[in-house]
């Protein structure tokens, strides 16, 4: 089982808000926005519907980047 490296606190990443330049914050799993209950919901079949072609095939979890200076959101993928 792969497991995400932000989700489960072994790393931390950096990202600049490709709008403004300003640090980002890692909001967590795009998938835990779908609806009240996504994010209690198993992992591989939400990566199935999330929009992102490659997050299961490629073992890749997609997490929301949210700039509090701009506001601008951006998903970027992260390998497991």
């Amino acid at each position: 089982m792969n497991m995400c490296p932000l989700c489960n606190g072994f790393n931390q990443v950096e990202y600049t808000c490709a709008k403004c330049g300003h640090k980002t914050e890692d909001m967590g799993r795009v998938m835990d926005y779908f609806d009240d209950y996504s994010a209690y919901m198993e992992i591989e079949q939400m990566k199935l519907i999330d929009g992102i072609t490659t997050t299961a095939s490629d073992h890749q979890c997609a997490h929301l980047f949210y700039c509090i200076l701009c506001h601008h959101e951006e998903v970027m993928t992260i390998q497991e």
